[in-house]
């Protein structure tokens, strides 16, 4: 092959031995640290405890070389009669349990190792294995104790973490509370298993108690920090990462995160046709959320589609041009999507609420969570049920302002809102807009069709597809084509 066209072609022999750098967390190489790292003898312990006879494995990609030799460490120690299945190439987010893969196997329970959001499943049991991450607890302790007293904190203490760290957080907390008892200084622990503090009775389950605190997290830079930053933007977070052995006041960044997102919202409020993204399949309440969705769209007459496209790119969005908006229906980690390179937004469910608002109040406040989301939509609606907007309506019960133009603080312009099924048409007869009805083939008359964005994308599209010419071009003669491979065909 000459020098000129080997940028052109090739082998492919250097895609099989180019090498991929995958960052992930520090994992012992030596296979007898594997047992302490991934608590191997408690996962067999839990299985043979339960009885599951049938138990997936679930692993990140960085995680995933690890496989063989857990799965052979857990098949000597659970006996014969049980079966353990690895799965991998999750669905959707690697943090979220892939009950669906796992459904395939028919197994009972699943295994999930490395990072996890922590989202309720309703299908299967799991067990979470995140891993023992290494943290010089001296250190982190001395750290916070020494921002605390360095800061004049006038709310009570509420300690978080990444869950990596979850092994060592038991003596954090205790060295913590023991060195600054004497300061008055009052800490609590929100565990990600149960959202309580369990050693005190204080539970701390909405946001809005968990807002009267100062947060004290342990991790690094993750979308788990992201998302607390997002949902408590009225308290100060302040960091420590084991890594750098740094502590830093990360609530500075939060202004900027919900400006990004504000700007979302507003290109939210110029979308007429939006796409209900299904971005999970294993965390519970997702169904429901997914049917409020559509709900509040056809009240705000808005057209929806609902959508399973798995994992998120462009190339893929990018099919459906006739959506203005897309809404992630995901886990928290995996619900804020930076839409630079998808050619239009993508907002989360509480960001479709807020910019579906006749007046759109956002004072920073955000939810992720889908059982507060779908809680908090049911009390609005049975507060608003009685004296909802009579006044609002004319005698037909539609809205007055039906067709007042709305100002776009996108554009800066007003822009004529498409309303979907507000009317019905008439069989007989057109409707003002063409695309409501469509000739019959026969040209007999009108078929009635539903609303629909797709169809009338498709009309102002200027090529619709193939012509076609049924009954007026005389069938082609069947020819002998080419036989073999694409390598070297033979020809006839």
């Amino acid at each position: 092959m000459s020098t000129e066209n080997s940028a052109f072609s090739s082998t492919g022999e250097d895609a099989i031995h180019t090498s991929i750098e995958i960052s992930g967390p520090e994992i012992p190489v030596n296979v007898d640290d594997l047992d302490d790292y991934f608590e191997i003898s408690r996962t067999a312990q839990e299985i043979i405890t339960n009885g599951w006879k049938r138990t997936a494995l679930q692993f990140p990609d960085e995680m995933l070389r690890y496989s063989v030799p857990i799965y052979r460490a857990l098949m000597s120690r659970i006996g014969s009669g049980r079966e353990l299945y690895v799965l991998a190439d999750t669905s959707y987010g690697s943090c979220c349990v892939d009950e669906v893969a796992a459904k395939h196997a028919d197994v009972d329970a699943v295994v999930h190792y490395g990072h996890a959001c922590m989202s309720q499943t309703y299908r299967l049991p799991v067990v979470y294995v995140f891993g023992k991450r290494n943290i010089d607890v001296d250190d982190c302790v001395s750290r916070l104790v020494a921002q605390c007293r360095t800061t004049d904190f006038q709310r009570p203490i509420l300690l978080r973490h990444d869950v990596a760290y979850t092994h060592q957080i038991a003596h954090i907390l205790n060295r913590l509370r023991a060195d600054l008892q004497s300061d008055g200084v009052d800490i609590l622990y929100e565990d990600p298993y149960t959202r309580m503090d369990p050693s005190s009775s204080s539970t701390i389950k909405s946001q809005a108690a968990a807002d009267h605190y100062t947060i004290l997290y342990v991790g690094g830079e993750s979308l788990s920090l992201t998302n607390l930053l997002l949902t408590h933007s009225t308290c100060d977070v302040y960091s420590y990462d084991p890594i750098t052995r740094n502590v830093k006041l990360e609530s500075a960044k939060t202004n900027r995160m919900l400006m990004r997102r504000y700007v979302a919202v507003q290109k939210a409020r110029d979308a007429d046709v939006f796409g209900i993204l299904v971005g999970t399949l294993g965390v519970a309440s997702y169904l429901p959320l997914i049917k409020h969705l559509r709900e509040v769209l056809k009240k705000a007459q808005k057209k929806s589609y609902t959508i399973s496209v798995g994992k998120l790119n462009p190339a893929k969005l990018a099919n459906f041009m006739e959506i203005e908006c897309f809404v992630l229906v995901a886990c928290p980690e995996n619900s804020l999507i930076e839409a630079k390179d998808f050619m239009c937004p993508i907002v989360t469910p509480f960001e479709l609420q807020v910019a579906l608002q006749p007046e759109p109040e956002w004072t920073g406040r955000y939810v992720l969570d889908f059982e507060q989301l779908l809680a908090e939509s049911a009390l609005q609606d049975s507060e608003a049920a009685d004296g909802v907007a009579v006044e609002d309506m004319d005698a037909n019960g539609t809205r007055e302002d039906a067709d007042r133009p709305i100002f776009s603080l996108v554009t800066g312009k007003y822009r004529q809102a498409r309303r979907f099924g507000a009317e019905e048409h008439s069989s007989d007869a057109p409707a003002a807009d063409g695309s409501a009805v469509v000739t019959r083939p026969n040209g007999t008359g009108l078929i009635k069709m539903a609303d629909s964005a797709a169809l009338q994308h498709l009309q102002s599209r200027s090529y619709q597809g193939l012509e076609q010419r049924v009954g007026e071009d005389v069938p082609s003669l069947l020819e002998q084509g080419r036989s073999g491979i694409a390598r070297g065909y033979n020809e006839s």
